[in-house]
C-alpha cells in the first residue's frame, strides 16, 4: 500500500513537458540603401510671361500698368486682355493715388477698375488692422449691385490675401454681425442703411479709410440716400487724406455738387458718352406693335429664334407677374424679379437664371443696374422706359465689356412717343419695323391651365343642418 501511494505521489508530481516555442520567421534582410519616395514635383510660379498679350494700335493692356504679380494672374484667369474706354482713361490716374469723377454706364467695366486700383494700393502697402476697421469702403445703392461688387472682387482678389464682407439690407443680419466680429476685413461693400446701422452699434468703423468708392451716385440720389452717405463720409477721413473715387451713370448739376464736395480740386473728370459704350457692340431693334399684340410677338421670337438667356423688362410690377404667368401656361421657364420679391427669393432666381434653370426673366428696373450675367444674348423691352437713361441701363445687360449683344424693343400705341427722347440721348436713331409673318403668327393653345386660385382649391360644400325637422321640433 505504501508502495502505491510513493507511484500514484511520483507520477503527479512530475512535471508536463512543454513543446518549445517555434522559432520566429527570419527577418528579411535590410536593403543597404533605403528606398527614397519620389519627391512631388513643385510647382512652376506663374509669371506675366504665361499671359502674352500683343500690342494693339488704339488698345490699351492691363500689361502696361505697374500692376502686382497677383493681379496680372487673376486677370489673367479672367481672361481679360485689353482695357475698356473707361479703365483705360481712369487706371493712369487712379493708381497714382488721384481723385476722380467718371461718368460710365453699368457694363463698361468701371467696377474692375476701381477694384484693380484698392488691389495695388494695398498689396503694395500692406498692414494689419483692426477688427471692423475696414481700409476700403464701397457704397453701392441696391444690393443686387453689392453682392455683384463682392463677386467681381473676390474674384480679381483669388491670389491677394485680402478679406472683403458685402453688407446690405433684407437678409443676413446675424450672419453679417459674426462675419465683422470673427476677423479684422480690408473691404466692406455695402448699402448706406445697413452700413449706419452696423456703425451705430459699434461693430464698424471708417475712421482709417484709406479709400472710398461711390457707386452709381445718380441713383443714390433719386433713391434718397444721399443723406445718410454723407453720414457715413463724415466719419472717414478727411479728403486730402483718402482716395476718393466717385462714379454716376449721368453728372447733372447736382452729382458734380456732390463729387465736388467729397473730392479734392485736382481730382481727373471722364465721361464715357452713351452711344460708345451701347450702341457699338448692341444691335438695336424696335418693333412697332399694339398692345394686344406685344405678347404674341414676345412669344413667337423667343419660341422661334430659339433665345436661351432672355431678361424681359416691364414698367410695372403686375405686368411682370401676369407676363410670368403667361409664359409659364405656354411652357416657358420663366421667373420674377422686381422689388416686392424676398431678397433671399431674389439671389435664388439669380442663380438660376445664371445656371440656365431659368431661360425668361421678367424683370422691373430693379435689374437694369448692377446685374451681371454672362452670355445674355437679348434684351427685351416688353415696355418702353418712360427715362431714356433707364433705356441705356436695360441695354447694358446684354453686350457687356465689348461683347455683342441684341437689344429688341416693342413700342405700341402709348409708348411710341418716347423713342425719340431715347434717340436723343443715344446720339443716333434706332431701327423702326413692323413685326414679320412669323411673329405675328397666332397664339398655340396653352400647356397649362390658369387657376385664378391655387390649384387643388375645391369649392366647400354647404353646410348641412344640425337641427332637427320641423315635426321632431317642441313646440
Amino acid at each position: 500500500m505504501k508502495h502505491f501511494f510513493l507511484f500514484l505521489k511520483t507520477l503527479f508530481s512530475k512535471k508536463q513537458e512543454t513543446k518549445p516555442a517555434p522559432p520566429p520567421p527570419p527577418s528579411r534582410p535590410k536593403s543597404e540603401t533605403p528606398i527614397k519616395r519620389r519627391a512631388k514635383p513643385k510647382k512652376k510660379k506663374w509669371s506675366v510671361n504665361n499671359f502674352k498679350v500683343e500690342p494693339k494700335q488704339g488698345e490699351t493692356r492691363f500689361h502696361d500698368f505697374d500692376l502686382p504679380l497677383s493681379v496680372m494672374h487673376a486677370i489673367s484667369d479672367l481672361k481679360f486682355e485689353f482695357c475698356t474706354p473707361v479703365q483705360a482713361k481712369l487706371l493712369p490716374h487712379t493708381l497714382e493715388g488721384k481723385d476722380a469723377t467718371a461718368k460710365a454706364q453699368t457694363g463698361t467695366g468701371k467696377s474692375a477698375s476701381f477694384i484693380i486700383t484698392i488691389l495695388t494700393a494695398f498689396i503694395k502697402k500692406s498692414f494689419k488692422n483692426k477688427n471692423g476697421m475696414p481700409r476700403a469702403l464701397i457704397l453701392a445703392p441696391t444690393r443686387e449691385l453689392v453682392y455683384q461688387i463682392e463677386k467681381d472682387f473676390k474674384a480679381l482678389s483669388r491670389y491677394a490675401n485680402l478679406r472683403i464682407i458685402s453688407i446690405f439690407g433684407g437678409t443676413g443680419y446675424n450672419k453679417q454681425q459674426t462675419m465683422l466680429k470673427e476677423k479684422a476685413v480690408d473691404i466692406i461693400v455695402a448699402t448706406p442703411g445697413r452700413l449706419i446701422d452696423f456703425m451705430n452699434k459699434k461693430l464698424i468703423d471708417p475712421s482709417r479709410v484709406e479709400i472710398i468708392v461711390i457707386d452709381e451716385a445718380d441713383r443714390m440720389l433719386d433713391m434718397g440716400f444721399i443723406p445718410d452717405v454723407r453720414r457715413i463720409i463724415f466719419k472717414t477721413p478727411h479728403k486730402s487724406k483718402r482716395q476718393t473715387l466717385f462714379f454716376s451713370a449721368t453728372l447733372t448739376a447736382d452729382v458734380l455738387r456732390l463729387a465736388e464736395s467729397w473730392t479734392t480740386p485736382d481730382a481727373v473728370q471722364i465721361e464715357i458718352d452713351p452711344e460708345q459704350a451701347a450702341a457699338d457692340s448692341i444691335h438695336q431693334i424696335i418693333y412697332i406693335s399694339t398692345e394686344t399684340d406685344k405678347f404674341k410677338h414676345v412669344y413667337n421670337l423667343i419660341n422661334n429664334e430659339k433665345l436661351k438667356r432672355v431678361i424681359l423688362f416691364v414698367n410695372r410690377k403686375d405686368t411682370a407677374r401676369t407676363l410670368s404667368e403667361k409664359f409659364e401656361r405656354h411652357g416657358l421657364k420663366c421667373s420674377v424679379l422686381s422689388g416686392d420679391i424676398p431678397q433671399d427669393k431674389r439671389f435664388k432666381v439669380l442663380n438660376n437664371f445664371r445656371n440656365g434653370r431659368i431661360n425668361l426673366l421678367v424683370a422691373t428696373d430693379v435689374a437694369a443696374r448692377g446685374l451681371h450675367v454672362e452670355d445674355i444674348s437679348h434684351v427685351i423691352n416688353y415696355d418702353l422706359p418712360h427715362e431714356p437713361e433707364h433705356y441705356i441701363h436695360r441695354i447694358g445687360r446684354t453686350g457687356r465689356a465689348g461683347a455683342k449683344g441684341t437689344s429688341i424693343s416693342f413700342a405700341d400705341e402709348m409708348s411710341s412717343f418716347f423713342i425719340p427722347k431715347i434717340e436723343e440721348v443715344l446720339g443716333n436713331k434706332i431701327k423702326c419695323e413692323y413685326p414679320s409673318e412669323e411673329l405675328e403668327k397666332p397664339l398655340p393653345r396653352p400647356r397649362k391651365k390658369y387657376y385664378s386660385k391655387k390649384p387643388g382649391y375645391q369649392k366647400r360644400k354647404p353646410l348641412k343642418s344640425t337641427r332637427r325637422p320641423s315635426k321632431y321640433r317642441q313646440k
